[in-house]
């Protein structure tokens, strides 16, 4: 289980909500398979979402957050509940390229920048809430700290990292987001600039063995903070037959007729890889039901 801490300064100006999410990014290479670049990649974007889903309000609300650069990975995509639990999705997870200068994973290289960022929250309401920005970096948490800015007029700071063994499994993965309120006075924000230009890597950090709990009060160091949530998350995929074959109605008669031409149709769940087999008699089935 991954954990969620959302603490707020003594003044209330500003929330900083941090993740230690190792299981997370794990399951995500585990399903996927992935290299390490990709891992990192879909991982800090399963963080980031997981933050900002955790910030909704209703029980039933989600967050999907999108991004398309244009690199070799092709696009990725992460859906939050409101509970901070998060799945994720990329169109290409083996994909290899050669480490930046410093030694570092190329996430932007792998990502792209040539495209957007996309964040969709569902409320419960006729619409959803939809917000898009051109990428930054393709990094990630650049992106998101830049959506805020811009979609949401919230400054804040976001640090994401994902750190990969050797032997391509997670060593540990989390970060945070500190959002400052629109009353953040002069002080408040000075403090907070120089805690976080004095904080190592987020992974350096956790790979110490500090806690989600310690790296929110770590990047609200001298402002009093107190902790307002603490949570366990977990990557978790909402994929269940009867979705499925509601999939499947929504292709509409056509398509379904040339599928029941085959004994079976397998369809494999993007988020879990988890496989439904419908037999011809079953998508028969399901093409009267698109009728009725």
């Amino acid at each position: 289980m991954g954990r969620i801490v959302r603490a707020i300064t003594k003044d209330a100006s500003a929330v900083c909500s941090a993740i230690d999410g190792k299981d997370i990014v794990s399951r995500i290479e585990q399903i996927n398979r992935s290299s390490a670049v990709c891992t990192a990649a879909l991982g800090r974007l399963a963080l980031g979402a997981s933050l900002l889903g955790f910030e909704l309000k209703g029980k039933n609300d989600s967050l999907t957050v999108r991004i398309d650069g244009g690199g070799p990975i092709g696009a990725l995509t992460a859906v939050s509940d409101s509970y901070g639990n998060v799945k994720a999705y990329m169109q290409n997870g083996g994909v290899e390229i050669e480490t930046r200068a410093d030694g570092k994973l190329d996430v932007g290289g792998a990502v792209g920048k040539d495209g957007t960022l996309t964040v969709i929250k569902d409320l419960g309401l006729k619409e959803p809430y939809s917000g898009q920005i051109p990428l930054v970096s393709g990094e990630i948490a650049e992106d998101i700290m830049q959506y805020l800015a811009s979609s949401e007029q919230t400054p804040g700071v976001c640090a994401l990292g994902v750190l990969i063994s050797p032997d391509l499994t997670v060593s540990c993965a989390g970060g945070f987001i500190i959002k400052l309120l629109p009353f953040a006075p002069e002080e408040t924000i000075s403090t907070i600039e120089k805690n976080i230009a004095e904080l190592p890597p987020v992974t350096k950090l956790l790979s110490q063995g500090m806690t989600a709990e310690q790296l929110a009060m770590r990047a609200l160091d001298g402002l009093e903070p107190e902790t307002l949530d603490d949570f366990q998350v977990e990557y978790r995929c909402d994929c269940s037959r009867e979705r499925t074959e509601r999939m499947l109605i929504s292709l509409g008669a056509k398509e379904l007729e040339e599928l029941a031409g085959d004994p079976e149709t397998e369809i494999c769940c993007n988020f879990c890889d988890k496989k439904y087999v419908f037999t011809s008699d079953e998508i028969i089935a399901l093409i009267q039901s698109s009728r009725e």
